[in-house]
Parts: C-alpha cells; structure tokens; sequence
C-alpha cells in the first residue's frame, strides 16, 4: 500500500471530532499524536504546540540545503460529528475511494501534505529554503489552531490542503454570523389588544433579508467568487400556543466577498431594523454581531499560484486560478502575511453521512506538492 494512503486510513481511524461542535468528543490530541510520529519518521523536526485549551497544533520543519523561501503546508486535524454514520472511524477502501469521516475534510489532504514532506526528506530536503508542516486544530469551529500558528510561524508562501478536487484556487470568501432578537409584548390569546406578537414581527425582517439575499446574488460577481448571499439559520421564539410570543429571535449567515468588509452582515441587519422602526415607532429588535471571518484573495501574480499552475499545467490539469465558495484556515495565514493558496485532493460527502476522497487524487496530490516544495524555496 503506498505510504500516503495508508497514513490517510491510520488518520481516518482516529475519532477527532471537533469537542466544541460536539461536546464531549475526544478533539485533536490522538491524531496529533499520529501526525507528530509520521513527521518524524519522515524526518522532521517536530514542536507539538498548544493552541489553548490542552488541544495541540503540530509543526514540522525541514531545513533545505541553502538559503531561500521559505514554504508551509497546513491542514487541519479536527471533524464535524458523526451522527447517522454507521461506521465513520473504519477507513473503507473501494472502487478508487476511502470512506469515512474526516477521509475528504481534510485528512486526504493531511496525509498528502505530511507523505510529501517525506518524499522531499528522502531526496535531500529542499533545494533552498525550508518547509514547514503545520496540523492544526480547530477549524470546523473558530480555527484556535491557524489563529495561535500564526502568532510564532510566518513563511512566504502556503499551501492549504483543503479538498479542491485539485484545482488552484487563490481565493475565497468569507462569512459573518448575525442575531436579531425581536421584541413584542406578552399576553393571553384572547386579547389581541394587549399583545405584540414577536414572532410576526421578526417576519418583517425576514421578508427584507430575503429581498437583500436576490440583490446580492442579482449583482455583478467576484471574477472567482460569485457573489453574496445570506440564509436564516436558526429560528427561536414563543412559548405556549395561547400567548403572544414577547421575544423572537434569528441567526443568521453572511458570506462576504474580499471587497466587503466584516461588519457589513451587521450593518446591513441593522439598516433593515432601523427602516422598520421608522416605519412603526413601536417595533423593537436588536441586533448583536456574533462572530465573523473575513474573505481572502491572493492575487494571480504571487509566484505561489503561478508555481502550482505550472505544475498543474505540467500534467494536464486546469491551471488557471479559482476561487472556492467556502472559508478555511488560508484566509488567517494570509491576513498575518503569510500569502495562501488552497490546492487539495477531490471527492465527496464533505459534512455528510458518506463522505469519502479520491485515492488518485491523493496521490496527485503529494506528487505535486513535493514538487512545489522542492523548488519554491529557489525562486
């Protein structure tokens, strides 16, 4: 079995579930164990880091034979939850696939990432520069791990493994979390005349979310990225059937663009709150901004994209950069000046009860990688 695979099957076996989406799930300390063992087999130079909470980032370094750039590989180690999965920690092997959790999201990508740092330690090291290998925790939640990387690694340039069904993608957007919660005020079924139905009022809100979601995906698009979009997530409010409801609340979701910045999800919520307010002086709603990530795009001409679209190119793969519709770790590398592009392997069920990624691509995927590695540190 090749060595890159039979790394993703021994990572696919371990439960790393993210314990802040799902509490009580063991997180990332097995896996790193793994990943620190596999780095130094390769021989790496290896540093297992806290990244808060007793939950560990892992690094390796290879130091190349001179002076030069200096390049990073980064994925990460943590899952979303299992349920309705009959067997997510058995690595499945068929018909060209591994199956199970995490196989796509993102441990075909780690294991690409971390065999092809080996390949490279086997034929010398780099030819100038250094590599340095970083798996970290957290990034299906609120990346902890790529934010406490950040704070002690930089390099010129960075891969991020995420599954791209092995395309070259140099941006993508980011996304804010909003809540508005609506005021009514309580009282017995049977008495309209003292009651404000919360729950009818957020209606409002909604209606106007839904005419400025078709404005955002009405205007002109982001060459890569498409264009904005929102959607309510969660909706809460009300408490028996025979009263009107005096608090009514939603969250929702923003995906920005590179030219938006993070507070316009929350500027916008509160336009539409202060439009109704003008409209009927007795309509209250708050608006509280929850959390957010910024969009990244790294421009075409960093000789990172062009490196990897040659050797795309090279074997007959688009080559052209793309942008992907979804945020990763890239996005806090790139802001603390460490310029990112995301190239990993394809296949499908990212989130889902059957998830699974392309051995082929994996394996590609390494190949390439390795090459890039090789000869980015020379430029």
């Amino acid at each position: 079995m090749d060595p890159a695979i039979r790394l993703l099957r021994d990572l696919v076996a371990i439960n790393s579930v993210n314990p802040t989406l799902v509490p009580g799930a063991p997180g990332e300390r097995e896996i790193a164990d793994a990943v620190a063992a596999a780095m130094r087999r390769s021989g790496l130079d290896v540093s297992v880091e806290d990244a808060g909470g007793g939950r560990p980032n892992v690094v390796g370094v290879l130091e190349g034979r001179i002076r030069g750039r200096s390049l990073m590989f980064c994925g990460h180690t943590d899952t979303v939850g299992v349920d309705g999965m009959e067997d997510p920690f058995t690595p499945v092997e068929r018909d060209g696939r591994v199956f199970g959790r995490g196989a796509q999201d993102m441990k075909g990508g780690l294991a690409a990432m971390i065999d092809a740092a080996r390949l490279v330690a086997e034929r010398g090291g780099p030819a100038a520069g250094r590599l340095i290998v970083a798996a970290v925790v957290d990034e299906e939640h609120s990346s902890i791990g790529a934010d406490a990387l950040v704070k002690t690694w930089r390099a010129d340039g960075a891969g991020v493994t995420e599954p791209t069904d092995l395309t070259n993608a140099n941006g993508q957007k980011g996304f804010a979390w909003v809540k508005v919660e609506v005021f009514g005020r309580a009282a017995h079924g049977s008495r309209p005349a003292e009651g404000r139905d919360a729950i009818l009022r957020l209606g409002r809100i909604l209606v106007r979310l839904e005419a400025l979601d078709r404005a955002l995906q009405a205007a002109a698009p982001h060459p890569l990225m498409g264009t904005g979009s929102l959607h309510a997530s969660i909706i809460e409010g009300g408490s028996e059937l025979s009263s009107y409801p005096a608090r009514a609340a939603l969250q929702l979701e923003r995906r920005t663009l590179p030219a938006e910045p993070e507070s316009a999800a929350a500027s916008e919520v509160q336009h539409i709150v202060d439009a109704l307010v003008a409209e009927d002086p007795t309509f209250r709603a708050h608006v509280v901004p929850m959390f957010s990530r910024p969009a990244y795009e790294l421009g075409a001409e960093h000789p990172l994209p062009q490196l990897l679209g040659h050797a795309l190119a090279a074997i007959g793969r688009r080559s052209a950069p793309v942008g992907v519709s979804f945020w990763t770790d890239a996005a806090v590398l790139g802001r603390s000046g460490t310029p990112s592009v995301l190239f990993g392997p394809g296949g499908a069920g990212l989130h889902s009860t059957e998830e699974y990624v392309n051995v082929a691509d994996v394996l590609i995927c390494r190949e390439l990688l390795a090459k890039l590695a090789e000869g980015f540190g020379s430029g």
